[in-house]
Order: structure tokens, then sequence, then C-alpha cells
């Protein structure tokens, strides 16, 4: 098992990766738990696949469970179930000191994060991730947030856990598209910032992707170890490093919302997707070296991740996918940062970017074959 420290001056929490960590949960977590039933908010699918393992390590710890089960899937993150969320807390009487378990995927880890974030004006919780995509980006770092009509995680604040358990054994149980998906966000550690973690998933990603244990805890550990970097130094992304971690989300939520945040296109896939336009868009102003992009597009595709915006069948073009970065929540000023690429493994931010020319681009992607 590996512990890795988020550290946050004043507050600091530990993330457990390793196998098995669902059967320690009880005992690992036995200094946040005060009460004899402790609240769980669960995807249906985790609590289906998982729950009794879960249940039984608190059940040995003198725990028993209250369950409050989520559909899988991003309308979710919505303001009903935010309401109902947390009606059932307080029904619950959790208390400021309580912690609540959120157990599942980054849908859940974000409705609870919010919900924690905001009852009684903040209560504690533990995320207990089951995907890959959780494992190593949303559990970590405190960003918690739901949907609206106007986009995606726009309503939300930041609220870190007291804990998070990764257990490597919950991503058996995963399919492979959402496997691949969450391996997005493990590549996008190498690109914005470590050449040599590139260089080492080009090499062992299959080993990763087929759940090798020793090199799917390696991958997780040191994605969440280079996130813990990057949030102890930005907290809450004022000081610009922690905007790096941005890198693909613009074009992929633009991505993503033409799409109707729907299973067509799921949001590591978006990412994947995003990073390879970002690596053109900067081979296209001169800054990235066209075979850096030619690389990452390689081994994306290598991945079974998309690679190619002119395989989603949109019928937009680039204005219309530039529509839906104007409404991105790094809106400044009415400025859009752009994280871009100088090599692999060395992002950076940028406010010096035209929309039209990026609309353009975009243009000239959605006809490419």
């Amino acid at each position: 098992m590996a512990v890795i420290s988020v550290a946050l001056e004043g507050r600091p929490y530990e993330v457990h990766v390793g196998t098995g960590l669902l059967d320690k949960a009880g005992v690992i977590a036995t200094p946040f738990l005060r009460k004899k039933v402790i609240p769980v908010v669960a995807d249906v699918n985790a609590r289906r696949l998982h729950g009794d393992r879960l249940a039984g390590s608190l059940m040995k710890a003198g725990h028993e469970i209250a369950w409050f089960e989520v559909p899988s899937g991003e309308p979710s993150k919505s303001w009903d179930n935010l309401r109902k969320l947390t009606d059932w807390m307080l029904s619950l009487g959790v208390e400021r000191g309580d912690h609540v378990l959120a157990f599942g995927g980054g849908v859940v880890g974000d409705l609870t994060g919010f919900a924690s974030a905001i009852l009684k004006r903040g209560c504690g919780f533990i995320q207990l991730p089951t995907t890959l995509l959780a494992q190593v980006d949303s559990s970590v770092g405190g960003k918690t947030a739901i949907n609206s009509a106007a986009g995606k995680n726009l309503i939300g604040a930041f609220h870190q856990p007291s804990l998070v358990l990764a257990d490597i054994s919950c991503l058996e149980t995963l399919p492979p598209r959402e496997l691949r998906a969450g391996y997005a966000e493990v590549l996008k550690y190498g690109v914005l910032g470590d050449a040599q973690f590139f260089d080492w998933l080009d090499e062992h990603g299959d080993a990763v992707l087929r759940l090798d244990v020793q090199a799917a805890q390696q991958a997780v550990a040191h994605s969440v170890a280079a996130k813990a970097a990057i949030v102890a130094r930005d907290e809450k992304e004022t000081a610009g490093a922690r905007a790096l971690l941005n890198l693909g989300h613009t074009f992929g939520h633009a991505l993503e919302a033409e799409t109707g945040f729907s299973d067509r296109l799921l949001h590591g896939e978006a990412v994947a997707l995003g990073m390879v336009l970002a690596a053109r868009y900067s081979a296209r102003r001169g800054f990235l070296p066209n075979e850096a992009a030619h690389r990452l597009t390689r081994t994306t595709d290598k991945a079974g991740l998309p690679a190619e915006v002119s395989a989603l069948g949109l019928t937009c073009d680039g204005e219309g996918l530039v529509e839906h970065m104007l409404h991105d929540k790094k809106m400044d000023g009415g400025t859009l940062p752009f994280i871009l690429l100088r090599d692999i493994g060395n992002a950076f931010v940028t406010k010096d970017v035209e929309l039209s020319d990026v609309a353009r681009f975009l243009d000239e992607q959605l006809q490419a074959h």
C-alpha cells in the first residue's frame, strides 16, 4: 500500500492506494467515525458490486450503514439530488464533526463533497473512489460541484476530504471503456509535467489497463502524488499551478457539452481528445514540435481512447464548440485561459488565445480524416 499526504497547511490528509482497502476501511477510518450509524452516499453500481465488503468492514469496527443511493451518470449531479441528499443528511442528524462517506466514482464524490461543504456550513467527508478516474483525479483536491443548465460543474465549492481510500481491486469490475476513460487522466499527469512518467506509461500502459497489480498501483499512486503536490501549492487555483490540471479540459468540456454530457462521450474520453487537440493547437501556434503532437496522438490511440474529433460525427462547426467554451468557469474578465504545451511534460497557461482562431482550428479538425 502507498500512502500519499496532501500537505495543505493546517489540514493535511492522506490518500491510501492499494488492494483490499475496502476490507480495512472500518479500521483506517475509525478516527473520523464518531457515531454508530455512518451515512454512505453510494453509486448504485458501487453498492451492488462492493457494498457488502464496505458494510462488513464497518460492522467489524462497530458501525452500521445508512445508505443513500445515486444513479450512475452526470445527470445525478443536479439541484434535485443535492436537495434530496442534504435533506437526508439532516434527517440523520449529521453534525459538523461527523463524516459522510462518498462511495463510487466522480459523480458521487462531487455531489457528496458539495453537500458536505454546505450542510451546516461544512461537515466532514471521506472519499472511497471505485473508478480509475475518481482515484487519480476527482477524489483528491477538494473540488466539489453539481451541474447546471449553463454547463458542467458551475455550482460548487472547494471542500477537502479528510481521507481518501483508493482500492485498486475495485477497478476489476469496471467496464473496459470506463477503465480506459480513467486512464486518460493518468496520461494527463505525464503530459502536463512529467515526461519520464509519460515514457513509463508508453512502455507499461498495457499492463496498467490489464490491471496488473503492481503497474496499476504504481500508476495510481504516482498520479495522486503529482496532483497532491500541485494542490498543496495552489489549492484554490489562484496561483496558476493548479490550472495546469485543466489540460485537455477546455476542449474536452466543449465536446462533452455538444454531446449532451452523455455516454456518447465519457469525461475521460473527452479529456483524452482534448489533450490531443491542445497539442495540435500548440503545434499550430509554434509552441510544440509536430512530432510531439503526433506522439501524443499515437499514445492516445494505442490506449483505445478517441484521438480524432471528426470521428464523433458532430453536426456543429468550430464556432458552435467555442460557444460552449464561453460558459467555462475559468473565464476571467472575458478571457479564457488555455493550457498548451511546449513539449510532452511541459505544459503552460496562456491567455493569449483568440477564440476566433480556435474556432478555425476546430473547423479543420472537424473536417479532418
